[in-house]
C-alpha cells in the first residue's frame, strides 16, 4: 500500500469529503483518527468501513474552533498511534445567505465561520507541527473552496473564510517547509447532504446548471474530492499548491468547436 502505517488525522470526518477521505486514506494503508464533532454514529459507521479496509481507526470528538480541542486530538492521536504524519484540515460551516441581503449577516456569522474554517486549520497545524516534523516528512492538507477564488457561495462569510484559508495555505507552507508540506484543494460543487441541506428545494436545478456549465459535464462528489486530497498527500515535491477540483467550471465552457 502507498502510504502502509502513516498515520493521518482528518477533521470534519464523519460525513462528506471527510469520511470519503478518511475511508481513501485507510484503503491506502494509513492509521486514521477521525474526528467529529455532534454525530457519534455517523463518525462510527465511517471508523466502521476504514476498520473493514484494514486500518487501525479511532474517533475523536470535538470543535475545531477550540485550541485546547485540537491539541487533545493531536495527544489522542499520538497516544494511540505513537505519530503523526498527515493532517487534513476538513472541517467546515457555513450558513446559506443572499449575497444582496447584507443585512442578514451577522456577527455570529462572521465569528463562528471564521472561527471553524479558519482558525480552525491554523490551530490544528500548530497542534500538529511538532508531531508532523517527527516523521519522514509531514503534510497538512486544507479544504479550501472555488469560492474562495470566485467571491461566490453560500455566503459572503463563507466566500471570504476560504479565500483566507488559502493565503493561510501559502503562508503555513512557507513557514513550516521544509520538514512540513502545506497545500489545499479547492472543490466546486459537491453532491451531497451538504448542499442538500442548504439549498433545499433548489438542490437538483442549480446541481444541474452547475453541472451543464462545466467543461467535464458533471458535478464533484465527496470521493473525486478524496482523491484530490490524497494527490495532494503523494505529492512529495508540491507546497503551497491548492489543486482546483471542479470539474473545470471555473476555467470557463466548453469550447467545442475551437476558436478561430
Amino acid at each position: 500500500m502507498i502510504l502502509q502505517d502513516k498515520i493521518a488525522l482528518i477533521t470534519g470526518a464523519s460525513r462528506g469529503v471527510g469520511a470519503a477521505t478518511a475511508l481513501a486514506l485507510a484503503k491506502a494503508g494509513c492509521k486514521v483518527a477521525i474526528n467529529y464533532n455532534q454525530s457519534l454514529e455517523r463518525a462510527e459507521q465511517v471508523a466502521a468501513q476504514c476498520r473493514e479496509a484494514g486500518a487501525e481507526t479511532i474517533l475523536t470528538q470535538g470543535d475545531v474552533a477550540e485550541d485546547a480541542v485540537c491539541r487533545s486530538m493531536v495527544e489522542q492521536t499520538l497516544t494511540a498511534f505513537g505519530g503523526l504524519d498527515i493532517l487534513i484540515n476538513n472541517a467546515g460551516t457555513t450558513r446559506f445567505i443572499d449575497f444582496p441581503d447584507l443585512e442578514k449577516v451577522t456577527d455570529e456569522d462572521w465569528d463562528r465561520i471564521f472561527a471553524v474554517n479558519l482558525k480552525g486549520p491554523f490551530q490544528m497545524a500548530r497542534a500538529a507541527r511538532k508531531a508532523l516534523v517527527k516523521g519522514e516528512g509531514g503534510v497538512i492538507v486544507n479544504t479550501a473552496s472555488i469560492a474562495g477564488m470566485v467571491g461566490a457561495g453560500s455566503s459572503i462569510p463563507y466566500c471570504a473564510s476560504k479565500a483566507a484559508l488559502i493565503n493561510l495555505t501559502l503562508s503555513l507552507a512557507r513557514t513550516l517547509g521544509p520538514e512540513i508540506r502545506v497545500n489545499a484543494v479547492a472543490p466546486g460543487f459537491i453532491e451531497g447532504e451538504w448542499l442538500q441541506n442548504g439549498l433545499g428545494e433548489a438542490y437538483e436545478s442549480v446541481k444541474e446548471s452547475k453541472a451543464a456549465g462545466t467543461v467535464l459535464g458533471k458535478v464533484s462528489t465527496p470521493e473525486d474530492i478524496a482523491s484530490g486530497i490524497l494527490a495532494m498527500v503523494l505529492a512529495t515535491n508540491t507546497t503551497g499548491h491548492t489543486l482546483v477540483i471542479d470539474g473545470g467550471d471555473t476555467i470557463g465552457p466548453l469550447i467545442s468547436k475551437g476558436l478561430k
